[in-house]
């Protein structure tokens, strides 16, 4: 599953690469956008598991996690608004169409392999990670990103540390 984690990760990226040449900040808000819909997904299946009685503290701690990070990504969200990058309707289109299909195959992935749902969310936090430090080379001087880029890299570890905390 980790290779077509990789693969999907791989072609995703081609997409919005096509998509979002030259287009910093509507690329960074349609990412940031769908950067939500795993951490929403985690916590839907974590709620419906307590909800079921199947809990226990570790279960508590990476419900938490996952409500502090999706917090997070509302943050980037909103400066990415802040920077006009929603200022499109087809953007807006595609990336809210596109987040409901992902936090439905987010949950489904979930509930029947947490470990690799937690890996793809990790490839794609690297990922974001690399995106914004790609965009700091441009714009070294944009605390705001270089804090966002920082951010990615904390949930990229955060999400490393749950596949340990579950296996």
């Amino acid at each position: 599953m980790k290779l077509l984690n990789t693969l999907f990760l791989s072609v995703s990226v081609a997409i919005l690469d096509t998509l979002y040449k030259g287009r910093h900040f509507q690329r960074f808000w349609v990412l940031e956008e769908i950067a939500r819909a795993p951490y929403f997904a985690f916590i839907s299946v974590l709620h419906l598991r307590e909800s079921l009685g199947l809990r226990g503290q570790v279960h508590i701690d990476l419900m938490k996690e996952h409500f502090a990070q999706t917090l997070n990504e509302t943050e980037h969200l909103e400066e990415m608004e802040r920077r006009e990058g929603n200022k499109y309707w087809i953007d807006r289109f595609f990336a809210r169409h596109l987040v409901l299909f992902y936090y439905w195959v987010n949950v489904i992935y979930y509930m029947v392999d947490p470990i690799n749902a937690y890996d793809l969310s990790e490839k794609i936090e690297w990922h974001a990670a690399d995106t914004y430090s790609k965009y700091l080379e441009i714009d070294p001087q944009d605390e705001k990103i270089s804090a966002i880029m920082q951010d990615e890299i904390h949930h990229a570890q955060e999400l490393s540390q749950a596949i340990r905390l579950i296996t």
